[in-house]
């Protein structure tokens, strides 16, 4: 305990971790103890979370929906910048923890707060998150990360100690799993997926089907954008919220979205984790599809080249940042033409691309096709190719007037002298 605090707001989920520190900040740092959850999607979970809260030792409970600030400012914006981290990983916590961190400072300032806390470990991705973005909001709360002071070590010791405390609880010796849901999507960890040779329990999956439980027949869905952003399914328009809880639905039904990866965490080391991100799956696709139709290749390829440290960034919990929202500026100048609508064909398990028509489509029958055309003359690829191909005409060249078979081993210089 480094100093001494008066009244804390805790980022409260009301899983293991959370349900314990509320008795644990008010036994160690006698202080006042205001819960605040953040209704990203989570559903059931939030359930009783108020009642749960003020039962176990807090004094108010702030339960509140972010969806559509969720959707619309944080998932949105990632989504067209067509960031993955390491490939695979859609970000489904990374972008959530900024979004909640940020409210959770602005409750502290009205409730004259002078700390704040959060229920991370002090092996994981998320305490950066939450601490950058109270560093950028508030840097004068004084930040409580009980994991990091506390003699439990593990989630078996949070167990016991809930069990003491005679906190109500859903974990247990036997599921043992640590799990993040919203609206995005829910990620697994812990128990047995520790052992990254041990495949994932099927009955451990919470939004997606298996490919063997899938529909036999295929599925046919059709998004619509407009600037980059989703506004449609099979022509209906949604908010953005409906949006994706229709699309999660869908996908899930024909077993899409399922991703078991290991990853780099930032504080070192590596990580198993096993996500469901059914509706983000189809976005994605359909959304990476609209952009190879209608941008230019050399933004495209740009664009393609700043995707993932975009990603790095919402990863590493450095959403605001100045580098981000400069990312931000330049994807959103290439999205103004990302408009149109994509075909998706699901089945089970597989998104194909199904077709794809935009009114701002820089695709051309007459050039691209292969039957008689006056647009493109095929004869000036002679001199395109000559011109493109120079500087390996000239090394060939000079490999040879060196004696060497030019293009198949690196000649030796040593001997070649100017006359």
């Amino acid at each position: 305990m480094d100093q001494k605090v008066n009244k804390v707001v805790l980022a409260y989920s009301g899983g293991l971790d959370t349900s314990i520190i509320i008795p644990w900040l008010k036994e160690h740092y006698n202080c006042e103890v205001i819960a605040f959850a953040a209704d990203v999607g989570q559903g059931e979970e939030l359930s009783g979370l108020e009642e749960k809260a003020i039962a176990t030792g807090a004094s108010k409970c702030y339960v509140e929906n972010l969806q559509k600030e969720f959707v619309e400012e944080y998932i949105w914006p990632t989504l067209k910048a067509g960031a993955i981290y390491e490939g695979q990983y859609l970000l489904g916590t990374s972008f959530a923890r900024p979004l909640i961190a940020k409210r959770q400072v602005e409750i502290a300032e009205v409730e004259g707060a002078d700390a704040v806390a959060h229920g991370c470990t002090g092996k994981g991705n998320d305490q950066v998150r939450f601490e950058l973005t109270f560093k950028a909001f508030n840097p004068k709360l004084t930040v409580i990360a009980p994991w990091r002071e506390w003699d439990i070590r593990s989630r078996e010791d949070a167990i016991a100690y809930a069990k003491e405390k005679n906190i109500p609880i859903t974990a247990t010796k036997e599921k043992i799993y640590s799990n993040d849901r919203n609206i995005w999507h829910i990620s697994h960890e812990g128990g047995d997926l520790e052992d990254p040779w041990n495949a994932p329990k099927s009955e451990m999956f919470a939004l997606t089907k298996s490919p063997e439980e899938a529909p036999d027949k295929a599925t046919i869905v059709e998004i619509g954008f407009e600037n980059g952003a989703p506004i449609s399914v099979n022509d209906e328009r949604m908010k953005a919220v409906q949006l994706l809880q229709v699309l999660n639905q869908v996908a899930g039904e024909n077993a899409i979205g399922r991703a078991d990866i290991v990853e780099n965490r930032l504080v070192g080391m590596k990580s198993r984790g096993v996500y469901e991100t059914p509706g983000g799956t189809l976005l994605y696709a359909a959304h990476r599809e609209l952009e190879a139709l209608v941008l230019d290749r050399d933004v495209l390829h740009f664009k393609e080249m700043l995707a993932p440290k975009y990603a790095e960034l919402v990863y590493n919990g450095a959403w605001f940042t100045p580098l981000r929202e400069a990312l931000d500026a330049f994807v959103e100048s290439t999205q103004k033409h990302v408009t149109g609508t994509v075909r998706l064909k699901l089945y089970k398990g597989n998104c194909i691309i199904a077709g794809r028509k935009s009114p701002y489509s820089l695709y051309r029958e007459e050039l691209a096709t292969f039957g008689e055309e006056d647009v493109y003359d095929q004869i000036d690829a002679k001199g395109f190719i000559n011109l493109f191909g120079l500087p390996i005409k000239v090394r060939a060249l000079v490999e040879m007037d060196w004696g060497r078979k030019p293009g198949y081993s690196e000649p030796d210089y040593s001997k070649f002298k100017r006359d």
